[in-house]
């Protein structure tokens, strides 16, 4: 079974997107999602430094914009063809980290690309002024005693905001009390501030919770296409209204990309493909899904072993040839 995976936040580089640019398809899609949420994706892709994509409100459009066109690259999809008739019956389910959740939307068919990046366009702008409001941020705690980690968290009134599994987790709060815990480290665990603007996946995040609603109320999601998980509990969404609600809430509420792997495993998941820019949750599919082959979709070069671990991992649509070969013999 074969499970698509959208990164989050972090996974941006300067000039990510500039070989993707090459191909027709990507660049009408850039486009096209530049024009939905109203920047220039196609320059912060390509010229923008990294402070300037660092800002959420630019990091967010450009990750899922970025993830969505190549998808489209790897399936050979026009720009405009709609994912969720080339992904039902060949992928067996799809989840996204964080922001990544809004592209896995558009992979199982509960959004269209445009509904993604309208909704990410807000989202990340509401996130940015939210994180304004007050000095909070992020701090990755890799390694150390599980539990030993999250009591010291909870003593300095610290979230686990990211548990991501194989021994990480991403603590969220005041800048002074992650700063207090870093210099009190427990045992054998190593802290690392995160260069994000606020403390995400937390009560911080309510304002921005409130516009995210507001916009995703004018959105009438389809039920997915393809099996979704949510990063709430991990657990498979049936419902288009129950998965936008999902990703909305989730603004404010923390990241269990731990319970969503041990999902993958329970529907004996076999292939793991990251879409662009890759890396950040193949890393930890290796940690946590042993035996499972992964493919972290990073440039154009990555597309042929992206579309042979689609062949061979793919589940046969009910007409027959995969998405992937239908396509390539149109």
């Amino acid at each position: 079974m074969l499970v698509v995976v959208c990164p989050g936040q972090g996974a941006q580089s300067p000039g990510m997107l500039a070989p993707w640019l090459e191909l027709p398809v990507v660049a009408e899609s850039v486009d096209r999602s530049s024009r939905t949420a109203g920047l220039d994706l196609r320059t912060h892709g390509t010229t923008s430094d990294a402070d300037t994509i660092r800002d959420t409100a630019v990091a967010q459009p450009l990750l899922v914009a970025s993830a969505l066109a190549s998808l489209r690259a790897v399936l050979d999809l026009d720009a405009d063809a709609p994912l969720a008739g080339a992904t039902a019956g060949v992928v067996g389910a799809t989840a996204g980290h964080s922001v990544g959740e809004l592209a896995a939307a558009a992979v199982a068919g509960v959004l269209t690309d445009d509904e993604a990046l309208a909704l990410v366009a807000v989202r990340g702008a509401a996130m940015a002024r939210a994180a304004a409001s007050s000095p909070t941020g992020m701090s990755a705690v890799l390694g150390g005693d599980p539990d030993e980690v999250l009591a010291a968290l909870a003593a300095h009134g610290l979230v686990p905001a990211n548990v991501n599994g194989g021994g990480q987790v991403v603590a969220a709060g005041p800048l002074d009390a992650l700063a207090a815990f870093a210099a009190a480290a427990p045992a054998r665990a190593r802290v690392v501030t995160l260069q994000v603007a606020g403390a995400f996946h937390t009560q911080v995040m309510e304002p921005a919770v409130a516009e995210l609603r507001a916009a995703a109320d004018g959105v009438r999601p389809a039920d997915p296409a393809v099996p979704l998980l949510t990063n709430a509990d991990g657990s498979v969404l049936t419902s288009g209204e129950a998965a936008l609600a999902a990703i909305v809430a989730q603004v404010a509420n923390p990241v269990r990309w731990d319970l969503c792997q041990e999902t993958l495993v329970a529907l004996g998941v076999t292939g793991l493909l990251e879409l662009a820019p890759g890396g950040v949750l193949t890393g930890l599919a290796r940690r946590t899904l042993p035996g499972v082959e992964t493919v972290a979709v990073k440039t154009p070069a990555d597309l042929d072993a992206a579309r042979d671990l689609v062949r061979r991992h793919g589940a046969p649509s009910s007409q027959g040839p995969t998405a992937i070969t239908q396509e390539q013999s149109s």
